[in-house]
């Protein structure tokens, strides 16, 4: 009984509020649990070390205002906690490596910026990551829009905002596919309204304030030629049965259930299933429209992109983000990309404010950016390495035939051990470029050099007696599923 009770008390000593509870650090901005947090009221450290010229920007809300640094040392607004590791570093005299003051701050989110569409975004980006045929079911009361993006978040320049309805049309494409025809109501749940009065609020307000839109032409005509608040480009609808679910074939795994995604209330939901390489970078319109319709036509979606013909750098590019994102970097400042730091993207997901998680787009094109330098690396290393110029020969010896007969066969799920020249070689092959593979987090071979590390762990341990979600939803918290019965 004791024991028991031993076990209860500290179990409850451990998932006690006060130790999960999170604040920001005012020095780094990162999240920190608040047990962990002193009072700056209540250390006696030397803040001028955290002064440094040309890191932040004051808002400007006059185009006569001067531009200017906010004056004194650089600390996260709202936040008036210092954590461990950051009060350590600055009583030994030195600015910590991860401070906002060593170009690590972003600003707070203006209202002029908040709560934007994902059209309205679109507009008023520089850089666009995308462009979409959205896939928005209605029938049973529920809705669900899908988006699988095909191309690099690398796109097309414009110096003039927003862009014309023609040139919206151009890279956009809307498709609802639902039984009935779409009403008003569904098209404010998208997320392709547009607001006119937002885009030129947004507008001025980084023409003032962003480091990238000093140079932006607002163009008044073009924003007097999107409506009032609706949809900026042709919708399309094509009807659906009723009985038939809004899931895509071709992005559920084996385990799903069928049911329908989507939400009765509120607005509609917009995922991202994936993203594929630059190959499709510099495709005319006529092939990318092609390879939209063939993807239609087996039941998916299309996101496709229209370039210029010089693709943005995803290397030494620190403003690239920053023009990409301006509604989560609205000064332009605190890019990925700084040669200063090397986890940029680590430090930004847990920014006190949480906006980058948050934001739906950010963190899979971040680590999909991540994603493509790995494999860049890996195809490097591989070419460097001495099995190169075998690795060419039995490249430009393989049989296109046997490797369609080998994933026909795969796909089927069959065992397939190699009898033939042809089909050793196509296999031999495989296990080379796999090296590429590994080198990309994420990846299949990734996954798969993951998991044969637990099963040599359970073999060797044994099998673990606890196990436990390394990323949970937060609604399924134990903590919040009693937290009805707790009040």
């Amino acid at each position: 009984m004791e024991l028991r009770h031993k076990i209860i008390s500290g179990m409850c000593e451990d998932v006690d509020p006060s130790l999960l509870e999170e604040s920001g650090c005012a020095v780094c901005g990162q999240l920190t649990p608040t047990v962990q947090l002193t009072n700056l009221k209540d250390v006696q450290l030397n803040w001028d070390i955290l002064c440094n010229d040309g890191v932040t920007r004051k808002e400007r809300f006059h185009v006569h205002d001067p531009i200017e640094d906010v004056p004194g040392p650089v600390l996260a607004n709202n936040c008036d906690g210092i954590c461990i590791s950051c009060k350590a570093r600055m009583r030994k005299g030195f600015a910590p490596v991860h401070s906002l003051s060593n170009h690590l701050w972003a600003g707070e989110i203006p209202r002029q910026l908040q709560n934007l569409s994902f059209a309205e975004k679109m507009l008023i980006a520089k850089v666009r990551h995308n462009r979409c045929v959205v896939r928005v079911a209605s029938g049973r009361g529920k809705m669900s829009a899908n988006a699988i993006m095909f191309a690099t978040p690398i796109v097309k320049l414009y110096n003039v905002l927003p862009p014309t309805k023609d040139e919206v049309s151009e890279v956009l494409a809307f498709v609802f596919l639902a039984p009935t025809r779409p009403t008003e109501q569904d098209f404010v749940r998208t997320p392709m309204l547009v607001r006119r009065q937002y885009i030129k609020d947004a507008l001025d307000w980084l023409k003032l304030n962003h480091s990238d839109y000093v140079d932006l032409d607002i163009s008044l005509e073009n924003l007097n030629s999107l409506p009032e608040a609706g949809i900026p480009c042709g919708v399309d609808w094509k009807p659906i049965e009723e009985d038939k679910s809004n899931n895509i074939a071709a992005a559920t795994s084996v385990h799903d259930q069928g049911d329908e995604l989507g939400t009765e209330a509120g607005p509609c939901s917009f995922s991202v299933a994936g993203i594929t390489g630059e190959e499709y970078g510099l495709a005319d319109m006529k092939t990318l429209k092609t390879k939209a319709l063939a993807h239609l036509k087996k039941g998916g979606e299309v996101l496709g992109v229209g370039q210029s013909d010089e693709a943005q750098s995803l290397y030494h590019n620190v403003q690239l983000y920053p023009q990409m994102f301006p509604w989560l970097f609205p000064y332009g400042k605190g890019g990925i990309g700084n040669p200063l730091h090397k986890k940029t993207l680590k430090l930004l997901l847990m920014y006190h404010d949480k906006r980058f998680q948050t934001d739906f787009y950010f963190p899979m094109i971040a680590f999909n950016d991540i994603q493509i330098k790995a494999g860049s690396s890996g195809s490097y290393l591989l070419a460097k390495s001495k099995n190169f110029r075998n690795v060419v020969e039995r490249l430009m010896k393989i049989d296109t035939a046997v490797v369609t007969d080998l994933a026909r066969r795969l796909e089927q799920g069959e065992h397939i051990k190699s009898k033939t020249e042809s089909e050793q070689l196509c296999f031999d092959l495989l296990n080379e470029l796999e090296y590429v593979g590994g080198h990309v987090q994420g990846s299949l071979t990734a996954k798969k050099y993951m998991r044969n590390e637990v099963w040599s762990l359970i073999s060797f341990k044994g099998a673990p007696t606890w196990f436990i979600t390394f990323s949970p939803v937060d609604n399924n918290h134990p903590l919040l599923s009693m937290a009805p019965f707790m009040v």
